[in-house]
């Protein structure tokens, strides 16, 4: 368990009046969040580069949340960790910046490049690319539904395409909003 007499000290050494820090004893979580969000970022980058409107980009970031809750308390995280900063604030951040890498490899798959090439092109390395991947090796050891994670995986690792993804989103049954596993 993180010391967190400890974490209150670094804490408050690096607050500004500009640049808060929290605290938190969920490593697991904040650590699963960091990785999740940026999957969901190619998601809704794909979204961008088809023109959908922002209810529907509202829509996968919500379901991002949830999917992220749902894998991130399965591998051990808190869910009171995910609606907070670590989680749904730095996925907002991730999915809307225009300086997003993640958004920007998604963005860029929906242009039709493939996935490659955008690598190449780019100086710093998009995480969610290989994170898709391991997050559906996850998703599966628990046996969680994440259709917004398997559509991105299959766009980047099984050769779908960016229209395939959101029309299998939209396939999806919703079920309950809190406790259904669809779209």
């Amino acid at each position: 368990m993180p010391d967190q007499h400890l974490a209150t000290r670094l804490s408050a050494m690096f607050r500004t009046r500009r640049f808060r820090v929290y605290t938190t004893d969920d490593v697991v979580g904040v650590e699963t969040a960091g990785a999740l969000k940026n999957v969901f970022a190619i998601a809704v980058g794909m979204g961008y580069s088809l023109g959908i409107g922002e209810n529907t980009r509202a829509l996968v970031i919500a379901r991002a949340l949830r999917e992220m809750t749902k894998l991130g308390v399965a591998m051990g995280g808190k869910s009171e960790t995910f609606p907070g900063l670590a989680g749904l604030g730095d996925l907002i951040v991730t999915c809307t910046s225009q300086r997003s890498r993640n958004r920007h490899v998604g963005e860029q798959l929906g242009a039709g490049k493939p996935i490659d090439e955008i690598i190449a092109s780019m100086s710093q390395v998009a995480e969610g690319v290989k994170a898709a991947g391991v997050v559906m090796e996850f998703a599966n050891e628990f046996g969680l539904n994440m259709p917004i994670a398997r559509e991105v995986d299959a766009v980047i690792n099984h050769g779908s395409t960016v229209e395939q993804a959101y029309r299998g989103l939209i396939a999806e049954v919703p079920g309950h909003e809190v406790h259904g596993s669809g779209f």
